[in-house]
């Protein structure tokens, strides 16, 4: 496998806030949310290389979505 040695990786889970899947029954991602989020770090630089859907447990009975999102940039 071949180094890129100018380029930058970070991991980042992207979920919604616990008191939002609680109280709005949000358990799902919001897309215009989730699109900000990606725009905001386009604008400084990272492109998305992969990510993964998660489901993930909150407080013993309830679910919500959350992405694993990994991404690079020049340095």
């Amino acid at each position: 496998m071949q180094e890129r040695a100018n380029v930058e990786y970070k991991a980042i889970v992207y979920q919604e806030s616990m008191l939002g899947s609680l109280f709005l029954a949000g358990a799902k991602v919001d897309p215009v949310k989730f699109s900000e989020f990606l725009n905001k770090n386009a604008q400084n630089g990272w492109r998305v290389v992969t990510m993964e859907k998660d489901i993930r447990r909150m407080l013993l009975f309830f679910k919500r979505e959350a992405y694993v999102v990994l991404m690079e940039r020049e340095k």
